[in-house]
C-alpha cells in the first residue's frame, strides 16, 4: 500500500534528479549549442510541469490535512504554501523564459535553491507532524487523493490563483484540461 509519504516522496526524488541534471547541464553562457538549449528547455518545461501538478494536488489535500493538526500545523503549512506561491510566479517567469537568455538562468538557479530549501522544510517539518497523527489507512487514502488529484492537476504555474483548496478543488481539473490541451498544441513535456 502506498502512502502519502511514498507518493510525496517519489515525487521530491523526480524533481532533485531534474535539478541536478539541470545543474550539470550546458548553458548558453557556457556555449551550449542551440539543439542542447532545446534539450534544457524542455527539462525546465518538465520540472514545471510536474511541480504544477504536484503543488496543486498538496494544495487540496496535504496542507489541508496538516492545518488540521492545530496551531502548529496551521503555521507549517502557512510557510510551505507561501514557499509554494513563491515557486510558482518563479516557475511562470522561467516558463516564458528562453533557454538563452540570462534571465532563464537567474531563475533557474533561484528557483533551484529554493525548491531544495522547500523539499527540506516540509520533509523535516510537515511530514512528522503529519505522521503522527495518521494512522496506515488514513495516509494510504491521503497518498490516493494526492495521486488522483496530480492526474487532472494544472501543468503550468498559476501564480494568481488563491491557494484554497475548494477552489483547487474546483478549478483544478478544468484548467489542467486546458494545460494539457496547450501542451498537445505546443509538443511541450511530450519528449
Amino acid at each position: 500500500m502506498t502512502d502519502v509519504f511514498d507518493v510525496l516522496g517519489k515525487d521530491h526524488a523526480e524533481v532533485k534528479a531534474m535539478l541536478e541534471a539541470l545543474e550539470a547541464g550546458p548553458t548558453a553562457a557556457g556555449g551550449a549549442s542551440p539543439e542542447q538549449l532545446e534539450q534544457r528547455k524542455r527539462l525546465a518545461d518538465q520540472v514545471i510541469i510536474e511541480e504544477s501538478r504536484h503543488e496543486t494536488a498538496e494544495q487540496q489535500y496535504f496542507w489541508p490535512a496538516v492545518r488540521a493538526l492545530g496551531a502548529q500545523g496551521e503555521q507549517v503549512a502557512d510557510q510551505a504554501v507561501r514557499q509554494e506561491q513563491q515557486a510558482a510566479e518563479t516557475l511562470d517567469r522561467l516558463g516564458r523564459a528562453s533557454a538563452d537568455d540570462q534571465e532563464f538562468e537567474k531563475l533557474l538557479t533561484g528557483f533551484i535553491a529554493d525548491a531544495r530549501e522547500h523539499i527540506s522544510f516540509e520533509e523535516e517539518h510537515a511530514w512528522p507532524l503529519l505522521s503522527a497523527a495518521l494512522s496506515a489507512a488514513q495516509a494510504a487514502d491521503l497518498g490516493e487523493k494526492i495521486t488522483k488529484a496530480k492526474q487532472s492537476a494544472p501543468t503550468r504555474p498559476h501564480p494568481h490563483t488563491p491557494p484554497d483548496e475548494k477552489i483547487l478543488k474546483a478549478a483544478g481539473p478544468v484548467v489542467g484540461a486546458a494545460d494539457k490541451v496547450r501542451d498537445a498544441m505546443s509538443d511541450r513535456g511530450t519528449r
